[in-house]
């Protein structure tokens, strides 16, 4: 993904995705459109709309397909959506994706827990889900990213060897995704990990593949780590609305990193990220109504610009 010249840096909202699986309520359809909207017109330009995952499992998503197709109509948007498997690929490009996501937890017992795969099976699922895409008309290829969840720790099995998530990223590369992300999906990342971690896979897998990484809040550190992945060339950076979010196959993870927050600190210091704070700090104010009873999450909305602060 090529970041536009008004930004340095790429803000990919995911609350609508990792944030609402996260939620005990429901947002309706036309509010998550209108909450959408909103953080379009404060200049987001990626958002992962949501999941094609069994409605059973998550009600929250179950109008992906149609939250897709709105997406779409908004010029520039890049829509990703998360896929667990071929079928959920399959979906994906028939509602016109711009890209997808398949999560790969370097934790196996994670895997298990979140997907019911083991590493084999999900490198196989991804093998068929590059092949599904290759047999797409060219101009309708969705870019497909590989995801290494838990990539920095693991609530279940602890601390994760960077080798193995080496050697899982060569796979990913090797089965056919067009990018790496590197998810700290419960938190436990320091900046020296983080700099750690994206310095070894962008040595085994290329630095054009590493472009993204996804952080948790849950030990106050998000932000830290995101500076830190900044100075390491990364480009794009996810984070959720409010701080809404978590992973609900991992015991204590808590919330994302908050965009808002996240925005005022890069473009407090002269980090273009294309994003008007105070039509996003409006956003917030349309999720909040969408979800009366969900708690949500920041320093800036709270206090407020700075006096005289100007980005």
């Amino acid at each position: 993904m090529t970041v536009q010249p008004a930004q340095d840096i790429l803000i990919s909202e995911v609350a609508p995705r990792d944030g609402l699986q996260n939620c005990a309520g429901i947002m309706a359809t036309d509010a998550k459109k209108r909450w959408i909207r909103a953080l379009y017109d404060a200049g987001i330009r990626e958002i992962e709309v949501g999941s094609f995952v069994p409605p059973k499992l998550f009600p929250q998503l179950a109008d992906t397909s149609e939250i897709v197709a709105f997406a779409k109509t908004l010029p520039g948007l890049r829509v990703l959506a998360l896929v667990p498997n071929l079928r959920g690929a399959q979906n994906a490009i028939a509602a016109g994706v711009t890209a997808m996501g398949f999560p790969l937890s370097v934790s196996e017992t994670h895997s298990q827990n979140n997907l019911r795969q083991t590493h084999d099976q999900a490198i196989e699922n991804v093998r068929a889900i590059a092949a599904l895409i290759a047999e797409q008309p060219a101009d309708a290829r969705p870019e497909f990213e590989g995801a290494l969840s838990t990539a920095f720790g693991c609530s279940i099995e602890g601390a994760i060897d960077e080798d193995l998530v080496c050697r899982l990223a060569e796979r990913l590369v090797e089965a056919g995704v067009d990018e790496l992300g590197l998810s700290d999906t419960v938190g436990y990342a320091t900046p020296k990990s983080v700099r750690s971690l994206i310095r070894r896979v962008r040595g085994v897998a290329g630095a054009d593949k590493v472009k993204s990484v996804h952080l948790h809040n849950t030990y106050g550190l998000g932000l830290t780590n995101a500076f830190a992945a900044y100075e390491e060339g990364i480009t794009t950076l996810d984070s959720s609305q409010g701080g809404i979010g978590g992973c609900p196959a991992s015991p204590g993870a808590s919330g994302n990193i908050v965009t808002e927050d996240l925005v005022y600190m890069f473009e407090s210091m002269g980090v273009r990220t294309g994003v008007d704070i105070d039509k996003l700090l409006s956003a917030r104010k349309l999720l909040a109504a969408g979800l009366p009873d969900e708690p949500l999450y920041g320093m800036t909305s709270g206090a407020g610009l700075p006096t005289g602060w100007a980005a």
